[in-house]
């Protein structure tokens, strides 16, 4: 099973970053820990701060691999853009946020991602990205 993890803005900063929200582990420290609770999974991480970069990405992986665990952070709520890419790809995407953003700013609650998702992982810290590698297996 092949799998990419899709990180948007400012997750480049988890560990230094808000860690009553967001925890106090890098995701390098994160992902090194998934693929050895996964080693039958390849997977792989990519993250960047530019929307077009994420759209560009997910329009490279999104007809090759079998899922997408996508944290687009803030562009889920502005980015009319990345929720298209997810609509128009063919491998299913599972949305996860770290936070419960239903606890957060009202425009949080908003996702442009969810209607073409598979599914919607929140709240649950970082375990959340685990729970979108199993809900693929």
């Amino acid at each position: 099973m092949k799998l990419i993890i899709i990180n948007g803005p400012n997750l480049n900063l988890l560990g230094k970053r808000e860690p009553e929200i967001y925890g106090s582990d890098t995701f390098n420290a994160i992902f090194k820990n998934l693929q050895s609770k996964f080693p039958n999974v390849e997977l792989s991480y990519y993250q960047s701060n530019i929307e077009g970069a994420l759209i560009d990405k997910l329009h490279e992986v999104g007809f090759d691999y079998d899922g997408i665990i996508l944290n687009a952070a803030a562009y889920t709520h502005t980015s009319v853009g990345i929720g298209d890419a997810v609509k128009a790809i063919e491998t299913p995407v599972v949305e996860v946020h770290i936070s419960n953003v239903h606890s957060r700013e009202e425009f949080r609650h908003v996702s442009y991602i969810a209607a073409n998702a598979k599914g919607v992982i929140f709240g649950f810290g970082i375990k959340g990205y685990e729970l979108a590698i199993q809900s693929f297996l």
